[in-house]
């Protein structure tokens, strides 16, 4: 069976002006074209539940064509009302039938159908719905393997069809009291098994693959009718959270969307395309968040649509830090749920191991394909200690503090992991090592295969410690002494304290290239500089690892032509080898990326640099419609007027969705420490943004609002705050977590 993870051959292309319609709602997603109708041309579409195809054909004919699509107005994540036309009559230049397809996607869909007559008299209309299931995994989707027809061989996997309810060969018994007409699709593989029931309501006619509706649509009249898909899970039927008859107001994702919209921070400024970029990552963040149906009150945010709708850790990580400034609830339940989900035991097949937070969660029987062969893959060097920084960042602003208590022992096994099992040959630095060769060859943020080189293009073999792998550490380890602070334990505090400034020491030792300016992506085996430039040193920035006599030149080469595209950081230099500005890893620009850097820039006091960057990422979310997809090519912005797409690249994406909001924190230089009473407040604005209003920030328990403009009284106002918070109107130090 193929490795997801090494495929090398075509992949879908979703490109956002491609005709293409993606709809989401937690581990269920819907991809048609810009009617409505699915089918298996390419690019890929379906009807996705827990990572299973479980619709791969549902097209429309009425009167023996296919509709001309006329629009897809998609007014939330879950749901689309598609609009088309019926081919005009022989001889005549207009259509008077209408087809609305209104879709509801959520553990399975509901579609309602509509024919309108504009016609003065009455239509009649053959409306002929042909539904097929293959059961195809998500990355045989993805990558084309499902085309070939191996999910309907002896050896894949059987697809039978049963009919109730309903009429074979044409003879309509619906309403003959044989209840609802049902169209089951079953598929079994060795002990697999899943389905997908498709309902429908009023007169039909079923047979095999078709469902036939036959009307006469009045003048100025219309017909309706409504059809559920529901999957079918080791022989459970699942009903979609949309019914048939029932408000689509009431259902969950609703609800829980209009409460998201009702919570989040509302923006005010001056700049075009500010208010509308951090509004559109508000929106996709809601999307994106899935509930552990175990605790549904608990959050966490999917990685991106359509292919990773599904917990990885530093993603959802990443996403929940930089999305702080909107919920910190979504940061509590990721930390809550990687907790949960924390390795137990040595297994290499998952490379799971005591303490190591997960990589990547999978679910149903495309688990089988996730890496190790499980529905659990912890390889990831950095997710642990990223773990332990969300932590104290989450302490530091002061929210769900017996939550966060709850939470201290498994920081402390995280500790133990990065002590003992993520520097395993004790040298002081985390590496990574995959334990099979199911496993990802690199396990930082750049997991491709050839993401982590040497300058001359070579790609480097593990194990490898990478620079910001050891800069998370170090803020893990400072986290961990400030939680040993807030309970007396000066022994502990001061151990940790050492060994954050002893990692500090010896990576500005080992890591720095004198003759080049910045610092090596990472060490080899032997113990050897990679020493190609990449954005992974602003990383080290954004943590505070870096010496400041270092930062200087490292902010320098961050923002020099070779770095910086125009629309964002690229993730290897342009004049380094193995550059390709239409790579994964080695020569594109990924948002999340260059906000961090930009965070790092402005942490070590370069608010030119960083505003630089943040000003950028705005014209190129501007440029793709307010959205920033997962990333983008490299080329340079003198070249082309629009950032070049990436064709596989998911959107909406999780952190990317936060990046713009993790530069307006950086705009607004906000440095919350609750516990000790202070939050440091400095806003340096950019040319081009005279005012910023941010209403609504939760911090310290608290609503706040933070205004920054000439008219505001000393430039800068802040309201809602507790009184006993002291506000210090100055950036924070790089130095002063220390």
């Amino acid at each position: 069976m193929a490795d997801p993870w090494t495929y090398a051959g075509p992949v879908a292309q979703l490109r956002p002006n491609s005709g293409i319609v993606t709809l989401v709602d937690e581990s269920t997603f819907a991809i048609s074209a810009s009617a409505g109708d699915i089918s298996s041309r390419w690019p890929p579409q379906g009807l996705f539940v827990r990572d299973t195809r479980i619709l791969s054909r549902f097209e429309i004919l009425v009167n023996g064509s296919r509709t001309e699509p006329l629009a897809a107005v998609t007014d939330d994540p879950f749901s689309s009302t598609f609009v088309s036309r019926c081919l005009p009559p022989h001889g005549r230049a207009d259509s008077t039938l209408m087809v609305f397809r209104s879709r509801y996607v959520g553990q399975g869909m509901r579609e309602d159908i509509t024919i309108r007559n504009f016609g003065d008299e009455p239509s009649f209309c053959s409306v002929e719905l042909f539904v097929g299931a293959d059961f195809a995994d998500l990355f045989a989707v993805k990558e084309g393997r499902d085309r070939d027809g191996a999910h309907d061989d002896p050896v894949s996997g059987t697809v039978t069809c049963d009919i109730k309810g309903g009429a074979n060969g044409g003879t309509d018994r619906t309403s003959s009291g044989l209840g609802t007409p049902t169209m089951t699709f079953s598929y079994r593989r060795g002990g697999v098994t899943r389905g997908v029931e498709v309902r429908f309501n009023g007169p039909v006619k079923l047979d095999h693959d078709l469902a036939t509706f036959e009307m006469i649509v009045p003048p100025r009249g219309e017909w309706s009718t409504c059809v559920e898909v529901a999957p079918v899970i080791d022989g459970i039927s699942i009903d979609p959270r949309y019914r048939c008859g029932q408000p689509v107001e009431r259902a969950e994702p609703a609800e829980r969307l209009a409460l998201w919209r009702r919570q989040v921070p509302q923006v005010e400024t001056d700049h075009p395309g500010l208010k509308n970029v951090v509004a559109r990552s508000a929106e996709d963040l809601g999307a994106l968040r899935i509930f552990d149906p175990d605790y549904p009150k608990r959050m966490v945010v999917a990685a991106g649509a359509p292919w990773f709708m599904t917990v990885f850790g530093r993603d959802s990580l990443l996403t929940a830090w930089m999305a702080l400034l909107v919920d910190p609830d979504l940061a509590l339940g990721v930390l809550q749920t990687l907790a949960r989900f924390q390795g137990n035991e040595v297994d290499p097949r998952h490379d799971e191991q005591p303490g190591r937070i997960l990589h990547e969660m999978r679910f149903g029987d495309a688990a089988s394909l996730s890496l190790g062969g499980g529905s659990i893959y912890y390889g990831s060097a950095d997710a642990t200690p990223l773990f332990v920084m969300l932590l104290g960042e989450l302490r530091r602003w002061g929210v769900a503090g017996e939550l966060v208590d709850e939470l201290l022992p498994n920081a402390e096994r995280a500790i133990e992991w990065i002590e003992q099992f993520g520097d395993a040959d004790g040298d002081g630095y985390v590496e990574y090592h995959r334990a099979t060769d199911r496993g990802l060859t690199n396990q930082g943020w750049k997991d491709s295969w050839d993401g982590i080189r040497y300058a001359d293009g070579r790609v480097a073999e593990a194990p490898i410690a990478l620079c910001e792998v050891q800069a998370y550490t170090y803020g893990a380890f400072l986290a961990r002494a400030h939680f040993a602070v807030e309970v007396g334990d000066t022994a502990t505090h001061e151990r940790f304290r050492a060994k954050a400034a002893n990692l500090k020491a010896a990576f500005n030792r080992d890591f720095w290239l004198e003759d080049k300016g910045w610092f090596a992506v990472g060490l080899d085996a032997d113990k050897r500089p990679i020493d190609s430039l990449t954005s992974n040193i602003g990383h080290c920035l954004w943590t505070g690892i870096v010496d400041e006599d270092k930062a200087g030149q490292v902010a320098a080469k961050l923002v020099s032509p070779e770095m910086f595209s125009g629309w964002g950081v690229r993730t290897l230099a342009a004049n380094n080898g193995g550059y390709n500005p239409i790579s994964y890893h080695c020569g594109s620009v990924w948002p999340h990326d260059t906000a961090i850097v930009a965070a790092g820039l402005a942490r070590y006091g370069f608010d030119g640099a960083a505003q630089q960057l943040i000003l950028a990422l705005l014209d190129a979310a501007v440029a793709q419609g307010g959205r920033l997809p997962e990333l983008f090519s490299g080329l340079d912005r003198g070249e082309l007027s629009v950032p070049v797409g990436y064709p596989t690249s998911c959107s909406p994406q999780a952190w990317s969705a936060a990046s713009p909001l993790l530069c307006l924190r950086t705009l607004l230089r906000l440095d919350p420490w609750i516990p000790q009473g202070k939050t440091w407040l400095c806003p340096n604005l950019p040319e081009g943004i005279g005012h910023l209003k941010v209403e609504g920030i939760p911090l310290a328990g608290a609503r706040v609002t933070i205004e920054v403009g000439d008219e505001v009284p000393g430039g800068v106002s802040i309201t809602g705050l507790p009184p006993e918070i002291e506000v210090i109107h100055e950036p924070r130090h790089p130095a002063t977590a220390v």
